[in-house]
């Protein structure tokens, strides 16, 4: 029998929901393997998630822009990795994420085999797509021998980030928040284009809605979505904006991982920040129009997907190809606000 591993290299993916997603395989690595060390590279971005899992020792960054190929870059790095991993897996499906762990010569090298990385990887997994039609069936299906049965979605370890008093109370101070009222988090952004976003006064009227109940409001995201943001707020009536937070753009992604732990729910679009509110276990309502939970979907006990399934979604483009986004627009806010309202009794 061979000897367990004392480290295992993961190469993370880029996108933020694809990395919470990646901690059932850190979860699965950590059963088989408990006295073992998981470190992960990712980029500098994923710090932040990743020192909220248990499983992982350490997140290595890798210091390359996405696209970025600098072989010589790549091979000085997994070099000066010699000698201390046993195992890597290799979640990217690109030739050039296979790079680091081959030049470090470790000796188990696993993943699917994406862009033909013959050589690169030596345990290299054909994909059957429609025997793993989850992205945490893909992940967790590598810690497991090759040919064996799917895993099952109630066996896998759902995503569950950490966070300390310390870190959150810090990051409410730094922003001047306080939990005297429930906080209902939104997140009406989506990196991947507008054809997933609900429009904002959809949200307004779920903002105003709850703050007519005695809550408040504090709204998520990057850069980006500050004018998204800003919108929600202009659309709510005058006291009702005293009880709405703009923080898009004005946390970093580790104070907005602590706050969202602090909300008494979530309403989110199909986006990273929608599969960090799941992994920390608040109430969720996840809006999808152009895409389709059947691949991605949030994990958790406290989970509403809500949806129209129009004939002509998902579509998964960016932008509506047919102009008028009816999978969103006609996605009405009394649905969201009985999803919400379905959560919290389930919780009662």
């Amino acid at each position: 029998m061979s000897q367990p591993p004392s480290a295992i290299l993961v190469v993370g993916p880029s996108w933020v929901g694809d990395m919470v997603m990646a901690q059932t395989l850190f979860s699965e690595l950590r059963r088989q393997y408990p006295d073992c060390a998981i470190d992960v590279l990712a980029p500098a971005w994923c710090r932040p998630l990743l020192s909220r899992m248990p499983e992982v020792r350490e997140a290595l960054a890798l210091p390359f822009d996405h696209g970025d190929l600098k072989l010589g870059e790549r091979r000085a790095l997994g070099k000066s990795l010699r000698g201390q991993y046993q195992q890597s897996y290799v979640l990217p499906n690109s030739l050039k994420s296979a790079l680091v762990p081959w030049a470090a010569k470790i000796p188990a090298r696993i993943g699917w085999r994406g862009e033909m990385r013959y050589g690169l990887l030596n345990d290299m997994r054909k994909l059957d797509k429609e025997r793993y039609p989850l992205m945490v069936q893909r992940f967790v299906a590598l810690a497991l021998p090759e040919g064996s049965p799917v895993p099952r979605l109630d066996s896998i370890t759902a995503p569950h980030l950490e966070v300390s008093d310390d870190s959150l109370q810090e990051a409410m101070a730094a922003h001047g928040l306080d939990l005297n009222k429930p906080v209902l988090g939104l997140c009406p952004g989506a990196e991947f284009g507008p054809a997933k976003r609900w429009p904002e006064h959809h949200y307004a009227a779920v903002a105003q809605h709850w703050i007519d109940t005695g809550g408040q409001v504090w709204i998520f995201g990057s850069g980006k979505d500050k004018a998204v943001a800003d919108d929600i707020v202009a659309a709510l009536d005058d006291r009702a904006q005293s009880q709405a937070r703009v923080l898009a753009g004005n946390t970093s992604l580790e104070q907005a991982v602590d706050l969202l732990s602090a909300t008494h729910a979530v309403v989110s679009n199909d986006s990273g920040l929608m599969h960090i509110a799941a992994a920390l276990k608040r109430p969720l309502v996840a809006v999808y129009g152009s895409t389709s939970p059947g691949f991605t979907p949030p994990l958790g006990d406290r989970v509403a997907v809500v949806r129209l399934g129009l004939e002509c979604s998902p579509c998964f483009e960016r932008e509506c190809p047919l102009g008028h986004l009816n999978c969103l627009r006609q996605l009405p806010p009394s649905q969201v606000i009985d999803a919400l309202q379905q959560l919290e009794t389930a919780d009662a």
